[in-house]
């Protein structure tokens, strides 16, 4: 990414496409009406014309680069392969690279924020794959495991590590083992399995 590009344009480096033609726009007409200008101000107005051509020309070239490169199933291969070798970082810096974030999108960023323990925005992003692909039956899938899986932290007194296998627990504390409890630890079982292994699903 060529930094002076946006700097000439006035813009940062995370604008809108429409906000970098806007500035473009702007400056363009500026510099149009003072390359008249006589002596060194209006050579000036007719070399910045010039380079904020060039400027808006490779950002463009370049952003339409990188989506056709985050773009597609490979890209959100790469993203689920991350995620299954538990390179969690680097899965979200593919995400955060997509100009186009589509169901799917939506649909990894939530099992990446489950794998973060952000159970919330995991919730947050399922339910936006859902209201763009409602025929998608995975996301709902997911969606119904994980809130089945936030009713039973609610349950348990919103405790984030549990141990999976309450038995041993219930040994330690000397109490019985009953339906609900097992019930509760399979609905747990049941979203782990569900989110270390959905990217399988591609």
């Amino acid at each position: 990414m060529n930094l002076e590009n946006y700097e000439l344009l006035q813009v940062s480096e995370s604008a809108t496409d429409e906000e970098i033609k806007e500035a473009y726009e702007r400056l363009k007409a500026k510099y149009n009406e003072e390359k008249w200008q006589d002596g060194e101000a209006g050579n000036n107005a007719a070399r910045m014309l010039g380079k904020i051509e060039v400027a808006y020309n490779e950002i463009m070239q370049e952003r339409k680069e990188t989506q056709q490169q985050t773009s597609g199933s490979n890209a959100f291969d790469e993203v689920s392969a991350c995620i299954r070798s538990g390179d969690i970082p680097r899965a979200q810096q593919l995400l955060d690279g997509f100009n186009e974030r589509n169901a799917e999108w939506h649909y990894l960023q939530s099992v990446v924020f489950y794998k973060k323990n952000w159970m919330n925005e995991s919730k947050k992003q399922l339910e936006i794959a859902m209201q763009m692909d409602g025929s998608n039956p995975k996301y709902r899938e997911a969606y119904d495991k994980l809130s089945s899986r936030a009713q039973y932290t609610q349950q348990t007194g919103g405790a984030q590590n549990i141990n999976p296998n309450p038995v041993s627990d219930e040994e330690q504390m000397g109490g019985n083992w009953c339906a609900n409890c097992a019930n509760m630890c399979y609905t747990f079982l049941c979203v782990n399995c569900l989110f270390n292994l959905c990217c399988n699903c591609h």
